[in-house]
């Protein structure tokens, strides 16, 4: 185990509290460990009925996984380390899709990319006032993995290859409203909560029903339509050229936005989205994200993304390609290619 997530048992309750309030609690090797050794160990105790999954301090509850540590891998040992990171946090990712008991994930700040990850496949997802949920991978060279294939091209209308796409953030009450939370809480009443549910871990529903507050209107429903009709196509550049001829305010912004990502991880994640409708279950759908990440960590636009917004800040990447047409089907064809068969993803047993 280690400090970085703080595992221990209140009443009937297993509690996952991440504790990397300097790093936002972005996930690292040890943190994955330590919550997938928990739940395997709860998983068959008769003592333990419910588990939540929060944060220890600080301004949020999870910013997403180590990059610095995955860009070092890419940079100096081939991917070996970040491969292995990316597939045990998959892993982890599916044990909490799958998992019998409930599980309870508290959203309570910032929520991005890796904390995305352990929170959309909880059967509760919790979100506040103070909620910042986004998939920003794009931006780095990344693509919304940890199971974003999935819960984004499962979203209404074209909201999830949108957010997929630009990265942007929704609150709280627009987190509602999307369905990547099941309930709207003020962070005031989350203490009482969760030790309601420790007291009781059969009573979640009603809990977080008495606790509920009626959330501000989601500003993105407003959205809803253009969104619908700018991203309708799964080819970019359709996208973009929807965008380039709208003329509204929301589209100049929003192809803006797009115009700083990466081309490659913005084709990726529209074939991933698309592709992942067409599997039959979650593992499938994170077997098929263990192929592109395996893929994408070792070309030139996540080093490169991560250099410019992280390293030396000066969000300046020079992607490679370029431009969305120098990102060929056959490129795609090889970064979603099935790898050889000892080096497939697989859930645990």
């Amino acid at each position: 185990m280690t400090d970085d997530i703080l595992v221990r048992v209140e009443g009937g309750m297993g509690v996952l509290s991440l504790n990397r309030p300097k790093a936002i609690h972005a996930l690292n090797r040890a943190m994955v460990d330590g919550m997938t050794e928990a739940l395997l160990k709860w998983r068959d105790d008769p003592a333990i009925g419910a588990v939540i999954i929060d944060h220890s301090e600080g301004r949020g509850f999870c910013a997403g996984g180590d990059i610095a540590f995955l860009r070092n891998s890419a940079l100096n040992d081939g991917g070996v380390s970040g491969r292995k990171f990316f597939f045990d946090e998959y892993r982890l990712n599916h044990l909490i899709m799958t998992y019998e008991k409930p599980i309870v994930a508290f959203m309570d700040g910032i929520t991005m990319g890796g904390g995305v990850g352990i929170a959309d496949p909880a059967r509760y997802r919790v979100a506040t006032e103070n909620t910042r949920l986004a998939m920003p991978e794009t931006g780095i060279g990344l693509f919304p993995d940890v199971g974003g294939g999935w819960f984004l091209s499962r979203m209404k209308g074209r909201l999830g290859q949108y957010l997929a796409l630009t990265g942007a953030r929704m609150d709280g009450a627009e987190c509602l409203w999307a369905g990547s939370a099941t309930h709207y809480l003020p962070s005031a009443a989350l203490a009482e909560v969760k030790a309601k549910i420790a007291a009781n871990p059969d009573d979640i529903p009603a809990i977080l029903h008495e606790a509920a507050a009626i959330p501000p209107e989601p500003k993105i429903a407003a959205q809803a339509d253009d969104i619908a009709r700018l991203f309708a196509s799964d080819r970019y550049e359709d996208i973009l050229a929807a965008l380039e001829a709208d003329g509204s305010e929301f589209a100049a912004a929003t192809l803006k936005a797009l115009h700083t990502k990466s081309p490659q991880t913005c084709k990726v994640a529209l074939r991933q989205l698309a592709t992942s409708l067409t599997l039959p279950d979650f593992a499938a759908n994170m077997a098929m994200e263990y192929r592109i990440c395996s893929r994408v960590l070792l070309r030139p636009d996540f080093a490169e993304g991560v250099r410019a917004v992280i390293v030396d800040k000066d969000n300046a990447p020079q992607w490679d390609p370029a431009t969305p047409e120098g990102v060929t089907d056959e490129l795609l064809d090889a970064i979603f290619a099935p790898l050889p068969e000892n080096e497939e993803w697989s859930p645990l047993s």
